[in-house]
């Protein structure tokens, strides 16, 4: 792109005639204008080979006009690559604003106008004008050629880099949970009679999500939905809790070790008491973390914290519970070999005082809008103070690009301290 500004000696929308834009050039204090047929206008290559201190004219190209289907985009030069191979895309509703997606990154885009005038002039191989140094009149002119004008643009595309917007994700998936009842139900449907109400393949994520490859992909694996026949689940909490509760049955039974469960073994025996082996795979990719790899068979382990805070959803799923109900509840449902710890319920319950008992309900950070704005203003909804230690749980996974989590804090909060012994409290802003 060559920023230029600008003379017009006469009308563009004249085209029958040759039009003609110069370029004042400085030297010597005095602007130096190059007058050339219209038969030696060249293309971009001759402004892009200029060397300092040179000059070219430029004149309307033939096809000089609007243009709307050209938009200049303004790139960090880290993104050209990206660009240059055809590894970003556009994505977005008709009733959305477009996101501009690499492999890995989400960005808005926004028009800014140019206060100076911005030519474009297009490659000579898409130009309608001479090659031929020589005019018809056979004069040389190969130091005085004119570059041709194709477009005048008012301004261009930048970009700023924004945190994917995966809320529409979850509401999309849950509208068809995968549950037991259609686990039973596909084996006495032919694949035609499939119901598709509700369902989306990768396909239609990434044309209905604007986020990157690799943040819907995280997105996916933060929802727990796994791909079932070509489409991506969400898999019915009931479902997933039977599923993990006969790998703790067979467990006992088989003396397994739950910090050492063979993969195959595993999936093996719960086929046999008519679980998928696609769903085991997945109860060990939810609740495990492979430990060993030996290109056989795979050894998992699982995870503590993960099972425990399954088993408190479970029980808080009905309502709230007096603390001390709830905690003999939890324990009496946490495998043997495991050790519970209210720590791990952090950003997963809220507890309140109510006359001399505590009390305690489910409420998790999975369950909030990924939009800080949103994210807050459902938080000071819930309470409308918060002390610091109970308000981070729930926005610690904030990611905003550009601001750090004190920014966070600066932009949605006010800080109150009464003594300066007191913990801050957080309020709306």
């Amino acid at each position: 792109m060559q920023q230029l500004e600008e003379e017009i000696s006469s009308d563009p929308s004249r085209l029958d005639s040759p039009a003609r834009i110069t370029i004042p050039v400085h030297e010597s204090g005095r602007d130096r204008v190059m007058e050339v047929p219209q038969s030696c206008y060249r293309g971009a290559e001759e402004v892009l080979d200029l060397c300092p201190g040179s000059s070219i004219s430029v004149a309307y190209h033939p096809l000089f006009g609007s243009h709307d289907d050209l938009i200049l985009l303004e790139l960090d030069e880290k993104l050209i690559p990206d660009v240059i191979h055809q590894r970003v895309t556009l994505r977005g509703q008709p009733d959305e604003d477009a996101v501009f997606c690499t492999q890995s990154r989400t960005y808005a885009i926004k028009f800014v106008g140019n206060s100076n005038s911005v030519f474009l002039i297009p490659p000579s191989d898409q130009s309608k004008f001479y090659h031929n140094r020589q005019d018809c009149d056979g004069k040389d002119y190969s130091q005085n050629v004119v570059a041709s004008v194709i477009k005048v643009a008012p301004g261009n595309m930048e970009l700023a880099e924004v945190a994917p917007r995966l809320d529409k994700l979850k509401l999309l998936l849950s509208e068809n949970p995968y549950s037991y009842e259609e686990e039973v139900g596909m084996d006495c449907l032919e694949e035609k009679e499939i119901p598709r109400t509700g369902l989306y393949n990768w396909d239609d994520i990434i044309n209905k999500i604007q986020a990157s490859d690799d943040e819907l992909m995280s997105g996916l694996q933060a929802l727990s939905a796994v791909e079932i026949n070509g489409y991506w689940r969400i898999v019915d909490e009931k479902y997933m809790n039977t599923i993990l509760r006969m790998l703790l049955h067979n467990s006992v039974l088989n003396d397994w070790s739950l910090s050492s469960l063979n993969e195959d073994e595993v999936v093996t025996v719960l086929e046999l008491d008519g679980f998928p082996r696609a769903l085991t795979y997945h109860c060990l990719h939810v609740y495990g973390s492979k430990v060993d790899e030996n290109g056989k068979s795979c050894v998992w382990k699982l995870d503590e914290r993960r099972v425990c805070i399954h088993f408190a959803r479970e029980i808080l799923r009905e309502g709230k519970r007096k603390m001390e109900d709830f905690m003999k509840e939890w324990m009496q449902k946490i495998p043997e070999g495991m050790q519970a710890s209210f720590d791990f319920l952090e950003g997963e319950v809220l507890t309140e005082r109510i006359g001399i008992e505590k009390w305690i309900r489910s409420f998790s950070v999975s369950s909030l809008p990924a939009s800080p704005a949103d994210r807050f203003s459902i938080l000071f909804r819930e309470r409308p103070k918060w002390e610091w230690k109970d308000l981070q749980p729930f926005i610690r996974d904030l990611k905003v690009p550009g601001l750090s989590s004190e920014g966070l804090l600066l932009k949605y909060t006010r800080r109150t301290q009464p003594t300066p012994n007191a913990e801050p409290i957080l309020s709306a802003r």
